[in-house]
């Protein structure tokens, strides 16, 4: 299936159905599928034409006075004089850095820039571009041909970028590859809230976070990057990934149906509370009866209840709805063999491809209840603050439950984000509220509404 047929396509149902849906709750717009679609296919073409690839990620507003904007250059110049191609979200700070220094050693130098509702012109240090309108296609791009990965200082962007490919890595989605987080300063807070936080609730493997190299200098970086030429399997089956060779038509027709399948799904789910948090905690954990008891509330006050529909705090607040007579929807990932549910849904679906999922799972939502979790939480998290910010979203409440674990990174947030990088802006941070147990959630809801 070629773009050109794609976007025939498109146009065609653009003009037979419209761009606005006709029923109240109906996602299924034919167009946005072939949007969808055509924007993959073009990215899987563009990328064909490199090898040996390492993304660069990192804040656009980092200037060029910024040490860490010298070291991404330097670092660019590293990788072009060695062979590799240099892959970047193409826009200015670390991304301009990077491929300055990788066009000036006389490397590739590609950029996949994204379209924003503000403008974002990408660098003039780009050789090749290719743009995107969502997020999620983009970053299926920016990571599917990598080699490595190298991040530095960022806002919420590089965090929904970071932790989606440490938590795909974590769930056997994308080939174990090099982490490379370049300004210790920046990053090692980071690690340490993970280590206090997540690794004592067991969302998170110490072995994980140990395996990710942090360092302050474009040579430190490269020392973990100079062996990784080799090229992915040719036509890798992995869902996450497109760096093959040949027709991928199949594919791409898996990819439709999954869009069209959980398009279908969740038309009628009106104004639903989707709850996220760890998987690994059992029924006696407060963390479960806590969902177990937002789910009830959310059900009595008719809010669909909308999880993942495995374990942990996904069965508790299934469980809660399920058992007060409200809705529950479980949303989930095949991983691996692991097709399981849990039994408390009136209504569930398994997705194979993530970037089609985290489609699905925002659509039909109101607000969002997260409760602490390992890599997939924290990535699900920064996806939504980054949709926010961005303005491809729009602003709904974020309720983090319980200050114990959620302030740490909310100060980490506030200190490195904002005052010492001034990465986002100063009520970027006011995005997300953060609630504990005993807090009414629904009057919270409510109460958002009111002010909205």
């Amino acid at each position: 299936m070629r773009l050109e047929h794609i976007q025939k396509m498109q146009e065609q149902a653009k003009q037979s159905f419209g761009s606005a849906a006709k029923e109240l709750g109906d996602y299924r717009e034919p167009w946005r599928i072939f949007r969808i679609m055509a924007e993959l296919v073009e990215g899987y073409q563009f990328l064909t034409q490199f090898e040996s690839e390492v993304t660069i990620f990192g804040s656009a507003r980092l200037k060029s006075s910024d040490p860490h904007y010298h070291v991404a250059e330097q670092l660019g110049k590293l990788l072009a004089k060695n062979g590799f191609t240099v892959i970047t979200g193409g826009g200015p700070g670390i991304m301009e850095a990077a491929n300055k220094g990788a066009a000036e050693a006389g490397g590739q130098s590609v950029g996949l820039n994204i379209q924003l509702p503000f403008e974002q012109v990408v660098n003039p240090y780009v050789q090749k571009s290719a743009s995107f309108n969502y997020f999620f296609t983009r970053k299926v791009m920016l990571t599917s041909p990598a080699n490595a990965f190298v991040f530095f200082p960022g806002g919420f962007g590089t965090m929904d970028e970071f932790f989606e490919v440490v938590d795909l890595m974590e769930l056997g989605m994308m080939p174990r590859s090099p982490v490379v987080l370049v300004g210790k300063d920046f990053w090692q807070p980071l690690i340490d809230f993970l280590r206090a936080s997540c690794v004592v609730i067991g969302s998170v493997e110490n072995d994980m976070i140990a395996s990710w190299h942090v360092v302050d200098t474009a040579e430190e970086a490269f020392v973990f990057l100079k062996d990784v030429h080799q090229e992915m399997p040719v036509c890798d089956i992995s869902p996450n990934s497109f760096h093959c060779e040949g027709n991928i038509d199949w594919k791409l027709f898996r990819i439709m149906a999954e869009l069209v399948e959980g398009l279908e799904f969740i038309t009628g789910i009106v104004g639903g509370v989707t709850v996220l948090g760890t998987k690994s905690i059992e029924a006696a954990n407060p963390y479960y009866m806590a969902a177990y008891d937002a789910g009830a509330a959310f059900a009595q006050k008719g809010y669909p209840v909308i999880t993942g529909g495995k374990k942990g705090i996904a069965e508790a607040a299934n469980k809660g709805a399920f058992e007060h007579g409200g809705l529950s929807v479980g949303i989930g990932m095949r991983v691996g063999q692991k097709t399981d549910m849990n039994p408390y849904l009136n209504k569930s679906i398994l997705f194979s491809f993530p970037f089609t999922r985290k489609l699905i799972v925002t659509s039909p939502t109101k607000a969002f209840l997260i409760f602490p979790g390992g890599l997939g939480t924290m990535h699900q998290l920064f996806e939504i603050l980054t949709l926010i910010q961005t303005k491809k979203m729009e602003k709904i409440p974020i309720l983090l439950l319980d200050h114990s674990f959620w302030k740490p990174l909310h100060a980490y947030v506030k200190k490195i984000f904002v005052h010492n990088f001034e990465t986002i802006e100063s009520e970027d941070d006011e995005l997300y509220q953060i609630v504990d147990h005993e807090t009414n959630l629904v009057r919270v809801l409510e109460d958002y509404e009111v002010i909205t």
